[in-house]
């Protein structure tokens, strides 16, 4: 496992540089706010040097990634907004309990696999909650 980091948007091209050269499986990318200011950037770096890549925001695979697995934002900002009721109501939000996500969403973008020469299995494609085709 190697682990890349950026500090400005102007890396992304130096940081995909030994992906290419290495030939790697596949790549990760997290959340982070860096990241969602260039995520055309990177969603076409990635099919530029045909990396597999696998995003944590579905917004990711909609611009053409090969696929996203994270959260819910939509269901994550309903649960905040829950949250936040209940303290304007005037609970203390120390009393409050500690929230995680609780449903997450996987998508995947069969004309980039189909373009990366992947062919995904019925099993994962079953499990999608959304095939872009």
């Amino acid at each position: 496992m190697k682990v890349l980091t950026v500090d400005k948007g102007s890396d992304f091209d130096a940081a995909f540089q030994p992906l290419a050269r290495e030939r790697v499986d596949a790549l990760v990318v997290t959340t982070d706010p860096i990241f969602e200011s260039q995520r055309d950037r990177i969603v076409t770096l990635a099919a530029q040097h045909a990396v597999p890549t696998i995003y944590a925001l579905r917004e990711y695979a909609v611009a053409g990634g090969l696929m996203s697995y994270g959260a819910s934002i939509s269901d994550v900002y309903r649960e905040a907004g829950l949250y936040a009721g209940r303290i304007l109501k005037g609970e203390k939000a120390a009393d409050l309990p500690v929230m995680q996500a609780s449903k997450f969403d996987l998508l995947i973008n069969l004309k980039t696999a189909k373009t990366l020469g992947i062919a995904v299995p019925p099993a994962l494609l079953a499990l999608a909650d959304e095939v872009i085709e």
